[in-house]
C-alpha cells in the first residue's frame, strides 16, 4: 500500500513538473513568434526606406547625367553661338530678325 501512494505522489509531481515545462515551452515559443513577426515588420519599414533611398539615388544620378551632357554641350562653339542667337544676340555684322505674330 505505501508503494501504491509513493507511485500516485510521484506521478502527481511528474504531471506538474510536465505542466510546467508545457508552460515555461509554449512562452518561449510565444515569445519567438512575437520576436519573428516583429523583425519582419522593421524589415519591411526597412525594405521600403531602402526602395525610396534607391529611387532617389536614381533620380540623382540621371540629374548628374544631364547636367554633365549639358556640361559637354557648352563646351562646344556651335551650341553657344545658338544660345547666344535663342536669347536676341547676334555676331558682329549680322543684323537680328524678329518675326512677330500677326493678329489677323
Amino acid at each position: 500500500m505505501a508503494d501504491a501512494r509513493n507511485y500516485t505522489s510521484s506521478r502527481t509531481g511528474m504531471k506538474r513538473r510536465l505542466r510546467i515545462w508545457f508552460l515555461l515551452v509554449a512562452s518561449f515559443m510565444g515569445w519567438a513568434v512575437y520576436t519573428s513577426f516583429q523583425q519582419l515588420e522593421s524589415r519591411a519599414e526597412t525594405m521600403r526606406a531602402l526602395d525610396s533611398l534607391r529611387e532617389k539615388v536614381a533620380a540623382a544620378e540621371q540629374r548628374q547625367a544631364e547636367l554633365e551632357f549639358e556640361i559637354e554641350r557648352l563646351s562646344d562653339p556651335e551650341y553657344i553661338k545658338e544660345l547666344a542667337r535663342k536669347n536676341g544676340l547676334a555676331m558682329p555684322g549680322e543684323q537680328p530678325i524678329q518675326v512677330t505674330e500677326s493678329g489677323d
